[in-house]
Parts: structure tokens; sequence; C-alpha cells
């Protein structure tokens, strides 16, 4: 993955075929029982005889061939190139490292603080910029994207990215002397399954999600 200078984009096909390719032929050596072992995904055989991953993405139920390693939604339609390539990279990063109920920022994510600033700006501010005050509206997005009710700041939920990997957002309301603000926290072990991009592509992508939920 490039470096998060910028809001995460879908990448450009050719490069996407050529990094999964890589990334294919890689879990391709590597057992199923020992990839879902580190995953948490859960390893079963379709009605076909074909062994599959079960595992959710953001609650979403999703599943994954092997040793193709496509991976499809519960509909059965293929997911799109930068979900595919972050599920892989999920697959190759995974080394099975616990939950730790730690939670750090992106800037103290290994390779993280670089890139920190640029993170902020297109995840914590934008949900800032679209609900202001308005913590009850975030809370109720929040809510309807799944997210579990958190002590943390004025308001904060924890999320479910992938079966290993946890996000917590939190809202603090601002006063006179400080504006309102907002932060994704990772749990300590998140590049213990995703490259520091995959992290940025998460949280990128929950911001999306509470983002169209707003009422």
């Amino acid at each position: 993955m490039d470096t998060p200078l910028k809001r995460p984009v879908p990448q450009p096909t050719p490069g996407f075929a050529r990094r999964a390719g890589e990334l294919r032929a890689s879990l391709q050596q590597i057992s199923a029982e020992l990839l879902a072992l580190r995953t948490g995904s859960v390893l079963a055989t379709s009605e076909a005889g074909n062994t599959e991953f079960h595992l959710s993405l953001f609650a979403a139920p999703v599943f994954g061939t092997f040793p193709e390693l496509t991976f499809f939604s519960a509909t059965g339609s293929e997911l799109p190139d930068f979900q595919q390539l972050l599920l892989l990279y999920y697959f190759a990063t995974a080394d099975g490292t616990p939950v730790t109920g730690k939670w750090v920022s992106f800037a103290d994510l290994p390779s993280g603080r670089m890139y920190a600033q640029a993170f902020q700006g297109y995840s914590g501010d934008e949900i800032v910029k679209a609900f202001g005050e308005g913590l009850a509206s975030f809370t109720d997005a929040c809510q309807k994207a799944g997210g579990q009710l958190a002590d943390a700041g004025d308001a904060a939920f924890i999320f479910q990215a992938l079966p290993q990997v946890s996000v917590m957002m939190t809202y603090w309301l601002g006063d006179e002397d400080f504006p309102s603000s907002c932060k994704i926290l990772f749990d300590a072990n998140a590049t213990h399954y995703l490259p520091i991009d995959g992290c940025a592509i998460i949280g990128s992508t929950l911001v999306k999600k509470i983002l169209k939920l707003k009422v």
C-alpha cells in the first residue's frame, strides 16, 4: 500500500492486480487452518465442497475462498478492489496477537506519527465538521453503525472492524476555550493485523459509514 499522505482512495487496477497477486501467492503457501487461526476467521466448507473463510468487515458478513483468496459479500458479490486488498493485507499481516484493550492514537502506531496529521484531517476532523455540537446526532449515527458504547470523552463507541481489529471513535464537546474534537483510536495490536495504510483505510471507512448515517 502507498503511505497515507492523503485520504485513502481505491488503488488503480494495474497496481491492485500486481500487489493482490503477490499477496495471494504468498498466502497460498500457508495452510487454511493456520490462516483462519491467525485472522480469527471461521473455516468452513461450502455446499460445493470448497474451503472458505467466514468473517465480518464492520459487522457485514464476508467470505473468502481458498486457495484463490478472493473475497465476497454474504450475497455472493465480489468485493470492490480496495476491500479485496484490505482483506489480503489482513490475512498476510495477521500473526494471532490478542486484542490488548489498550487504546492508542494513529500517531502511536508504528510508522503512524509521520502521517498522523493527514489521518486526523480526513477522520476525526471530518466528523466534527459534520456534527459540531450535535452529540445526540453523533451518538445516533454511531449506534446505527453498530458501535458499542464506551466510557471515554463525552461520547465514545467501539467498532469491530475485523475479527482482530477494534477501533474506538471518541468525541469531546467544545467549550468557550476549546473547540469540539474527535479522534479514532486503535487497539494497540492493530499493526499486528494491518500495515499502517490499512489502519488508515479502516479509519476512513468508519468515517464514511458514520457520515452516511447522519440525520
